[in-house]
Parts: structure tokens; sequence; C-alpha cells
């Protein structure tokens, strides 16, 4: 069942968010890095990526919120994380991960070990297979592609409740929960897994709302939802890949609250009410 208030609530961070266009830092995928700035920019927000060891804790100082990608992972960039990381502790701003392929490499895996062991985290946002494995419940991955996975709302209330941080699982149904409960959001299209690095695009989505809300759980339910939500409306007027994702770039710059409060399918976990 969906609740109208949390619709209403994602509206209201949207028009936030417009108004007062937090910087993001970036340190994220080379194979997407430009559609991830261009989907802040379009969201309303303002992109720096700066993915270098030498400067990439100096640009925390200019930052609402810190994004952190493995999804093309290097020793030097997985340092500038560690090292951007935690200046953004230090600064006390949001640090979301998004832990691309985790499992299908010792690189990836050490590296988002070492950034949870060494960082405050605010979000955790993967696909439902990596959510599992960071879980503990397993997950197929092949790639960086969800293959299988156990039950979203299952593994993202565990990872809530065992690192206490948020956590989101995108998929079919996206799942987010955090200490203060847990969400399922039923916004979004097929069209969006044709597209390379919608991912990503995701996660670089609830940075910007994150910079921006009260609280991160609420930041990463309404920032999955407007992007699911402007999904929707891209494949009304798209039917293939290439002018799909020119059409979800274009209905994320035009995406209005209004739009988000009456298309919004949100609802509450059986984990969150049991909790």
């Amino acid at each position: 069942m969906y609740d109208r208030a949390l619709a209403v609530q994602a509206a209201d961070l949207l028009a936030r968010l417009r108004e007062r266009r937090p910087l993001v830092h970036h340190i994220t995928n080379n194979v997407t890095v430009n559609d991830v700035a261009n989907v802040t920019l379009q969201l309303g927000a303002l992109p720096i990526m700066a993915p270098s060891s030498h400067e990439a804790a100096d640009m925390v100082v200019h930052a609402n919120a810190l994004v952190l990608n493995i999804g093309t992972p290097d020793p030097d960039q997985l340092e500038a994380m560690a090292q951007a990381g935690a200046a953004a502790n230090q600064r006390g701003l949001p640090i979301i991960l998004d832990p691309v392929g985790l499992g299908t490499t010792p690189l990836r895996t050490e590296g988002v070990r070492r950034l949870l062991g060494r960082l405050r985290l605010s979000v955790v946002r993967g696909n439902a297979g990596e959510i599992g494995r960071l879980a503990g419940l397993g997950g197929e991955v092949r790639g960086v592609e969800s293959i299988s996975a156990p039950d979203g709302a299952t593994a993202t209330t565990l990872i809530a409740r065992d690192l206490g941080i948020v956590a989101a699982a995108t998929g079919a149904r996206d799942f987010v929960a955090g200490p203060g409960g847990g969400f399922y959001i039923d916004n979004g299209h097929p069209m969006l897994a044709t597209v390379v690095g919608t991912g990503c695009m995701s996660t670089a989505t609830i940075g910007c709302f994150v910079a921006v809300a009260d609280d991160p759980l609420m930041g990463a339910m309404a920032g999955l939802a407007c992007f699911g939500v402007a999904g929707e409306l891209a494949a009304a007027d798209s039917d293939a890949p290439g002018s799909f994702k020119v059409a979800l770039f274009d209905r994320l710059f035009s995406l209005d609250p209004e739009a988000v409060a009456a298309r919004a399918k949100i609802g509450r976990t059986q984990e969150a009410q049991r909790d």
C-alpha cells in the first residue's frame, strides 16, 4: 500500500534541492562519469569530479556531499576515496557509496571493506546482488549486473541494523532501509536496464538528495522515487535505448514536485513495520 505522505515528502525534497543547488563531489566510474555529472546538473545540483589523490580531499572543502563509486577501481582512486571520505567525515558531510561489482574481484571486495572500515558512510546503494552480498546473504553478480539476489527488504534491513547506515537496493522494486525504518519504491521502467550506467545515475541522484535532506533515509527514498518517475516519463517519450537516454536526461531536467507528488509509489516495508 502506497503512502501519499511519503510521495509529498519526496516532492518537497526535490523542491529543496532545486532551491539550494548543492555541490556534489563525485569520485566515480570512468565509464559513466559524464552521465553522472549531467544527471547531477539536470536535477539542480552542481557536480564536481575530482578523482586524483592529489586533490580529492581538498575538493571536499567546497562540497555538500561526497559520492564514491568503485565501478572502475584502481589503487590511486581507492586512496583518493579514502582521503576524501576522511575529509568529509571531518566536516560532517554525507558520503554515499556504490559498491559496483562487489565480490567479483579481490580489488573491489577489499576496496569496499577498506572504505566501510575507515569511513562513516551515510548511504550504500547497489543492485540487488551487490546489496545481498554486502548483507552476507549471497547473490550472483556477473560483471556488474545482478543475476540473482536475496530479498531486497531483508538485505537492506540487515545492513541498516548491522552497519548503522542507510542501504538501498535497486531493481524492479527498489528497497531502502535505515535505522529509522524501511521503504519500497515501485517507480521506474524496464527501459532503465537497457542503458549502461543508470545504476550509477541513481546513486548520483541519491547523493544530490542526501546533500539537502535532514535524514539520509528520506533523501535516499526521495532520490530513488524521483529517478524512477523520470524513467517512467522518459519511457513514454521513446522506444529504444538511445532516445530513452536523451529523454531521461530531459525528464530529470523538467521534473517538477507536482509530478513527483502525483506519481511516486512509496510504501513501508513489513520489516520496518515489525521493527
